[in-house]
């Protein structure tokens, strides 16, 4: 999917005049509210899109059309790399390159786990479920290393984790045919990505109000 969606180009729109820049300590002053969550909106939409395309990669994993399994896992990869540019100008390019390499590491994890779960592969599942884990470690480092003062390492890893279980529980809900729990478990999905998006976008005005002013 080379198109940018109507939540990236508002981000683009919203965070046009900003440059990249290194670390910096906690800014002084107050963001602008209604900046902060036109910014915002714009980041769960993104969150939003990379539970909806993952649960699209779940779903075409079950067939054998190799082309549409190419599409859904380009979408996904896209999608992160949408979500990983919205710190590129508060952060820079490198550090928004290294948080689209652990995002991919992210999704290679639940795609490894429902690849082996329809293969019903034990050894396969526990061994996406470390690698998982593992990154979820990794994307709490990163945050806390841009961003010390409004992200705690525990905080960020336990989002992380718990957005992974999620996406292992939606895993076994299809592969059990559990369908009803499905349309709940989709809707704490959904609640917990905005979660993640609030606190990230929330550490970021408050690390950088200047420039939600």
């Amino acid at each position: 999917m080379r198109k940018i969606y109507p939540p990236m180009a508002l981000l683009i729109f919203a965070l046009v005049g900003l440059v990249g820049c290194n670390q910096e300590p906690p800014a002084v002053g107050d963001a602008k509210p209604t900046r902060v969550a036109e910014v915002q909106q714009a980041f769960r939409e993104l969150w939003l899109g990379h539970i909806f395309m993952i649960q699209h990669v779940v779903l075409v994993n079950v067939t054998n059309d190799s082309s549409a399994r190419d599409a859904a896992d380009k979408q996904v990869l896209t999608n992160a790399k949408q979500i990983a540019n919205t710190f590129t100008p508060f952060y820079g390019e490198a550090r928004s390159e290294k948080l689209y390499t652990l995002l991919a590491a992210h999704y290679a994890s639940v795609k490894e786990y429902s690849e082996a779960t329809i293969a019903g592969n034990q050894r396969r599942q526990d061994a996406a479920l470390v690698l998982l884990a593992s990154n979820a470690d990794d994307i709490a480092v990163f945050f806390n290393g841009v961003n010390p003062h409004y992200l705690e390492k525990d905080t960020v890893r336990g989002l992380i984790a718990a957005h992974g279980a999620h996406h292992v529980l939606q895993i076994n809900q299809y592969k059990n045919k559990k369908y009803t729990e499905l349309e709940e478990t989709w809707a704490m999905m959904r609640q917990h990505v905005y979660v993640i998006a609030d606190t990230l976008m929330t550490a970021l005005a408050k690390q950088f109000p200047d420039k939600f002013s």
